[in-house]
């Protein structure tokens, strides 16, 4: 989830890669996944799409377990409010979304009145 990524996880981070034009999305989800690069696009296996990536820079090192890093991917599910706009994110946003107008390399961007979509209230 997006509150439990820290600073220290993404400092490394040199740059987001976007395949889409985000500007149009009202939320991405975002985790960390582990990678066997720093760089490029990597691999996905969920539901959805692979929306963004970050790269990291030659410092980040890898795990000594697993040789694997640690990179933030940008995705969204079929039943996000970009494709069901009237759906279960109608309102609200899931744990791990975020503004991607918020989002920097190193930086985990937060969610604001654009991505949770409060609902209206009842005209009287």
């Amino acid at each position: 989830m997006s509150s439990l990524i820290s600073d220290d996880e993404i400092h490394h981070e040199v740059d987001l890669i976007w395949l889409e034009d985000v500007t149009e999305l009202d939320y991405v989800r975002q985790s960390l996944d582990r990678l066997p690069t720093r760089r490029g696009k990597p691999a996905y296996h969920r539901d959805g799409r692979l929306v963004g990536y970050a790269q990291l820079g030659p410092d980040a090192k890898a795990s000594r377990s697993s040789g694997t890093f640690r990179r933030r991917v940008f995705w969204l599910l079929p039943h996000d409010r970009d494709t069901a706009p009237e759906g279960l994110y109608a309102t609200g946003a899931p744990a791990e979304a975020v503004d991607p107008s918020t989002l920097t390399a190193g930086n985990k961007g937060r969610k604001t009145d654009r991505s949770e979509k409060p609902a209206q209230a009842a005209e009287a």
